[in-house]
């Protein structure tokens, strides 16, 4: 019998994990793949080890640098690269070739908060400027909130502020249509200053401002990957129990009841858990037969689509949330090149570049300079030699790279990189790639998710003995997930203590 058994060994299950195991609980976490953390993954390429999936977090709230702070890493919290990113766009006039200018400075999600700025007019034209400038001019007729963030931008700004500005970054954050997001969930606080302000550039101005100063993100030396790392380390000197290739194929309660002497009556609570296989490392021939474990608390953090697929089975109103309409999870693929390039040296597109939809001559959404973004990467590697990073897959589409082989996305990669970054390079440059497709990506921040969400946690709320967990639940990157996973974890750890 556990204490605690944790569904899901990325940061959310590994946190909500540490908040049992620091109370003396017993505590086992069950992955199903080949290995821990999740989007904050890890490979070698070229003989460096680099971030396969996030590679920052955002100092929001300062909850990750005091989680951070508290695993004993805080002399490792790096700042990026201000030379900020870049905007890869089709030509402002027909006929004309792609242009790449930086990302206009005074903005929210790419909202500008200076229409008529020379970083907004070199991205939009004067046409589109002047458009933009107009929300200035325009009444606020409704008051109230307003939900889509494309159709507040659009309707307010103009087509070439959406298409231009604010669908690349939003792509980028949050692999989701701009049209589709949820304002109240991307920009707290947006639609007040835009009611009490009149415009929506005013608006963006007055959080700008409200904003604490400095970069809106940090990393850590080494990679984010380190932090997973720690993590591993903390829980194995509280004795947490770790396997991987340990697929949960369902899991139900038990309820028992047992009379006292005096006849009152007690009602228990445990849970069974079925694995159907588990990680045994060398003597997995021996044990790696289906089995069953019993726990007093179950926490629940995979992602969206296995999560449903579990909790459907326990209850009425868990299987109706499970037949909702819920949108397709985005998939992104990540192509890494470690490459010699001299020119790279003078860091042309700042530290990265974000591609609009429907730029003629490249596939990918987003190139990240990783070599010029981080210095302790920077100082890793030889003169001249880079890393960069390309995302692959725009949300409402398949992602166009799965069908290619390595050497194929490899080529596109390069291709790509060259023609965002404006400069020459070849295949003989190359000396490492990988690539990693992440998958199952579902975004909360989408129209309606607050909706589904808040009944998710209002069913597991009535359901003793249960925690949910996951960034399908609690919002996208750590500044969201580590909060709401130690949430997961205090809700078991009361749980099992109240017992």
């Amino acid at each position: 019998m556990k204490d605690v058994l944790v569904i899901g060994g990325g940061v959310a299950g590994l946190v909500a994990a540490r908040e049992c195991a620091h109370l003396g609980l017993s505590v086992e976490v069950l992955e199903a793949t080949g290995a821990v953390g999740g989007a904050v993954g890890s490979h070698e390429v070229a003989g460096l080890v680099l971030d396969s999936g996030a590679e920052s977090f955002a100092v929001r709230g300062n909850t990750v640098a005091a989680f951070i702070a508290d695993l004993g890493l805080t002399d490792q919290i790096v700042e990026p690269n201000p030379a900020g990113a870049w905007l890869h766009l089709p030509a402002n006039r027909a006929g004309g070739a792609p242009v790449t200018v930086p990302l206009p400075a005074a903005g929210v999600l790419g909202i500008p908060g200076s229409p008529l700025a020379d970083d907004v007019r070199r991205a939009i034209g004067w046409s589109g400027a002047l458009r933009a400038y107009a929300d200035r001019l325009m009444p606020v007729l409704k008051i109230g909130r307003e939900h889509s963030l494309g159709e507040l931008v659009e309707k307010r700004m103009g087509k070439k502020v959406l298409d231009r500005l604010v669908s690349p970054v939003a792509g980028g954050v949050y692999a989701t249509d701009a049209n589709d997001l949820e304002v109240d969930v991307v920009a707290p606080g947006l639609n007040n200053a835009l009611t009490t302000v009149g415009s929506l550039s005013g608006a963006v101005l007055a959080l700008r401002t409200a904003a604490p100063a400095g970069s809106m993100v940090r990393g850590l030396n080494g990679g984010m990957h380190t932090l997973v790392d720690a993590l591993v380390a903390d829980l194995e000197r509280f004795d947490v129990a770790i396997h991987t290739l340990a697929p949960v194929t369902a899991f139900r309660p038990v309820d028992t009841e047992t009379v006292a002497d005096d006849g009152s009556l007690t009602s228990t609570r445990t849970w069974l858990v079925d694995v159907a296989v588990t990680d045994a490392g060398d003597d997995a021939a021996e044990d790696a037969a289906p089995r069953t474990i019993e726990a007093r608390h179950v926490i629940l953090a995979v992602a969206a689509a296995p999560a449903l697929a579990l909790l459907a089975p326990l209850g009425p109103e868990l299987a109706a949330i499970a037949a909702l309409d819920w949108p397709a999870p985005a998939s992104v693929e990540l192509a890494t090149l470690v490459l010699d390039a001299p020119a790279l040296d003078a860091h042309p597109r700042g530290t990265g570049v974000l591609v609009a939809v429907d730029t003629p001559g490249v596939t990918a959404k987003a190139l990240t300079h990783a070599t010029a973004k981080w210095a302790w990467l920077d100082a890793l590697t030889p003169p001249g030699r880079h890393v960069l990073r390309l995302s692959f897959g725009r949300a409402g589409a398949p992602v166009p790279t799965l069908g290619l082989s390595d050497d194929e996305l490899r080529d596109l990669a390069l291709h790509d990189a060259a023609a965002i970054l404006g400069i020459d390079l070849a295949a003989h440059q190359v000396r490492g790639f990988a690539r990693t497709l992440w998958s199952d990506g579902l975004s909360p921040a989408t129209i309606g998710a607050p909706d589904r969400i808040r009944r998710v946690r209002e069913a597991i709320e009535q359901t003793p003995g249960l925690s949910v967990t996951g960034g399908w639940l609690s919002g996208t990157g750590l500044a969201s997930v580590i909060p709401d996973a130690m949430n997961a974890g205090i809700r078991g750890r009361r749980a099992v203590l109240d017992l």
